[in-house]
This record gives structure tokens, C-alpha cells and sequence, in this order.
């Protein structure tokens, strides 16, 4: 049931983005999809429609449309640009390439900060055995998922955890998510890029944002591999912040012998003693350290406005 709306217009989900249209599927008729531009107002308050965002679309009379409104979302990456995210699945490779450990920390991080829930699926466990990898990620309190894609070995605990969600999957290049996707839905048909055997990471192959719906319910984005440099870039957690990004530290909050202790050298901090315990990983640490080091020189007046604005639609606004 529609509400508030005027009879010219609907409501509905931004399906796909490209080259400035936005693809609109009414949610009273998905099969409904409109071609749409944005008012330019949304421009100039420095706000972009995303993929994911719930609009209100104004008609044409030539059965397109203009994206007037939208509804307060709940979380959002600004690249790629996708909005009210389930999850995020964090595709990594056990070998070819191997896996980074930090990159994949500083990922599920920036999920944690935007209450995007991070799901870990490994692939190419054929060519590795991915299992003490995987135990630090599921003593941290993550689904980790084993997949070999090309066998179709692992995937319907992954299709099953799929169901229902609104999912984005990223990760390096050259992990696997395209051919995961395909073996997941071969519908899909996404490209796939060999890896560079000489860069040692694959080729960028995924040329705009779209929300594909898997047979079995849910809906899933194939983004670009990630890079550190995009990461930094985009999405910035102020060192104050971060300890609550790593949900294995929460547990010793309030517990070291300090008030504000930052968990990297202090005497008397739980969370150096639980990492002397083996209750959390080392590596998994060592990865928040590296981000605390970025961060405890950044200030909250330097981040972007404008990267704030564009992620964060006023509840109750129009952009008319």
C-alpha cells in the first residue's frame, strides 16, 4: 500500500545505476521498471541517489520518471554506491592470489561501522587448505563460508544465506566473486578477468551498479575489487571508533585498568591480555593497530563533507 504519494507517483527501489539514469522497480509491481533522471536539486544539496535507495518517482507522461524523493537509509557505501545493505560478503581467495589479511580486516570494518553485517566466503579452497584462515574469522564471531566455485563445492550454504537479503559482494580483484556469482545464479552471466600473472590482481570487470535477484529470493551486487587506496578514500573511521569496528574487543570494554584506553600498549588493558590469551588473534590485532595508526591523526573536521552529505539523505526531506 502506497502512502503519502501523489496519483502521478510511486514508490519504489533503484534497481540500477548508469551513465546518470536510475532504473526504478515499483514495489507494488516489480516487473515495473522505470528509467529515471534525478531532479537536479539532489546535486545541489550534494546528494546522489544510490542502488538500494527507496525513491519517489514523479511520472512522465511517456511512462519515465524523476527521481523526487528519497527515504531515509539505514546504511551505505559511497563507492561502490549502494545503499540499505544486509550484508556485505567479503569474497577472499585462499591462493591466487593469497589472501590479505589486513585488506580484508579494514572491509569487515567498514561493514561493522555502516551496521552492514560482513560474511566471509573463501575461494579456490581446492588450491589451499583455507581452514586455520578461516578459524580466525570464525572465533571472531563471523559466518565463514568454504567454496570451491568451479566444482560448485560449498554453494548452497551460500545460496541459503543469501535468501531473504539485500547483499553486495566485494573484495580484491582476482578473488572470485564474478565466477562465484555465476556458479551461484548462471543467469547472471557476469564478465569474468583472468588474473595478471605480472600485476599479480585481476582486471576490473564490473562496469556499473546493478541489483541482480537470485532465483531463491534476495538480491546481490557485483561490485569492483576494492583497494586499500579506495578504502582510505572513501571511508574513514576515527580511531575513537574503530575499537567498536572489531566486535571480538567489545566483550573488555570497560574493563582495562584505564579509562579510554586505546588497546595498543597500556598496562592493564583487557584487550592486549586477551590477545596474550589467544581469546583474540593476533593478526586479526595487528590489523587494528595498522588502522589505529592511520586514524589517530586524522580529526573530524577533515572528513569530506561532502562524502557525509552523500550518504546520508535527511529523514522527511524532499528533493524537489
Amino acid at each position: 500500500m502506497r502512502k503519502n504519494l501523489t496519483q502521478q507517483n510511486i514508490r519504489g527501489r533503484i534497481v540500477k545505476s548508469l551513465g546518470g539514469f536510475y532504473y526504478v522497480a515499483d514495489s507494488e509491481n516489480k516487473e515495473n521498471i522505470i528509467e529515471c533522471r534525478a531532479r537536479g536539486v539532489f546535486r545541489q544539496q550534494n546528494i546522489k541517489p544510490c542502488v538500494g535507495d527507496w525513491a519517489e518517482v514523479e511520472l512522465t507522461p511517456q511512462g519515465k520518471g524523476y527521481v523526487v524523493e528519497l527515504e531515509p537509509r539505514k546504511n551505505s557505501l559511497v563507492r561502490p554506491p549502494l545503499a540499505n545493505l544486509d550484508q556485505l560478503v567479503l569474497v577472499v581467495s585462499i591462493a591466487d592470489p593469497a589472501p590479505n589479511a589486513f585488506v580484508l580486516d579494514k572491509l569487515i570494518a567498514i561493514a561493522e561501522y555502516q551496521k552492514i553485517e560482513p560474511v566471509i566466503v573463501i575461494t579456490k579452497c581446492d588450491l589451499a587448505d583455507p581452514q586455520m584462515f578461516a578459524d580466525i574469522y570464525r572465533k571472531a564471531g563471523f559466518q565463514v563460508y568454504l567454496t570451491k566455485s568451479l566444482e560448485h563445492q560449498g554453494l548452497e550454504a551460500v545460496m541459503e544465506m543469501l535468501q531473504g537479503k539485500i547483499s553486495a559482494f566485494c573484495g580484491n580483484s582476482g578473488a572470485g566473486k564474478s565466477t562465484l556469482l555465476n556458479a551461484i545464479d548462471p543467469r547472471l552471466s557476469l564478465d569474468t578477468g583472468d588474473i595478471s600473472q605480472k600485476l599479480g590482481r585481476g582486471r576490473h570487470t564490473t562496469r556499473h551498479v546493478e541489483l541482480f535477484e537470485l532465483q531463491n529470493g534476495g538480491f546481490v551486487a557485483d561490485t569492483p575489487g576494492f583497494s586499500a587506496v579506495d578504502l582510505e578514500k572513501f571511508q574513514t573511521i576515527l580511531k575513537d571508533e574503530l575499537a567498536d569496528c572489531f566486535r571480538e574487543m567489545r566483550p573488555y570494554e570497560g574493563k582495562c585498568r584505564f579509562t579510554g584506553c586505546s588497546h595498543t600498549k597500556e598496562a592493564g588493558c583487557a584487550v592486549l591480555q586477551a590477545v596474550k590469551d589467544g581469546e583474540i588473534s593476533e593478526s586479526r590485532h595487528q590489523s587494528y593497530l595498522n588502522l589505529y595508526e592511520l586514524a589517530k591523526n586524522i580529526k573530524e573536521w577533515e572528513l569530506s563533507k561532502t562524502a557525509i552529505e552523500n550518504i546520508s539523505p535527511k529523514k522527511g526531506s524532499k528533493q524537489r
